[in-house]
């Protein structure tokens, strides 16, 4: 809503916003370097000003904060695996850099929460995300038992699969 502000009081609410200083603000908008104290805090009692800085902070305000359509779109790239986190690593040589894509759990958790966007009760869809828990349940089991396999390296394992003997079939 266009508000009736002359150019230098627009110049000044401009100027506001950006510093904060109501003196400095009428100074850069024009007004004289002796009444831009008075000017100043005069000009943010004036109605029409007021209310032109509140309309321009809460458009300011609206947009560093994410809408919906955003938040959708940042989740559909995560499960896509299309976003990428930066890893860091450090190794004897050096420190390094890379970019990976989200994990499947991550890109799962992603799903879930579009699809929290969109009544229905697609069963397809919730097998589908079933099928791909347990995926993810599985590499996560492998990756633990791959990792516990190094640290017991150079260990045998007696593995005892000859079941059901009594102790007369074994003495005798």
């Amino acid at each position: 809503m266009t508000r009736k502000l002359t150019p230098k009081q627009r110049k000044f609410a401009d100027e506001y916003i950006k510093s904060g200083n109501a003196a400095d603000a009428a100074r850069k908008a024009g007004y004289s370097e002796h009444s831009a104290r008075s000017v100043g805090q005069e000009n943010l009692t004036k109605p029409d000003i007021k209310q032109y800085i509140e309309e321009q902070m809460a458009e300011i305000a609206s947009k560093r904060i994410m809408d919906a359509t955003e938040a959708v779109e940042l989740l559909t790239r995560i499960a896509r695996g299309e976003e990428k986190e930066t890893v860091i690593s450090s190794t004897p040589e050096g420190i390094y850099e890379s970019q990976k894509e989200a994990d499947l759990k991550t890109r799962i958790s992603a799903v879930k929460e579009i699809l929290k966007r969109y009544p229905g009760d697609d069963r397809l869809v919730k097998a589908q995300i079933r099928k791909a828990e347990a995926e993810a349940d599985i590499a996560e089991d492998k990756a633990k038992e791959a990792r516990n396999s190094d640290s017991s390296e150079g260990q045998t394992l007696i593995v005892d699969d000859v079941g059901g003997m009594d102790d007369e079939d074994a003495s005798g």
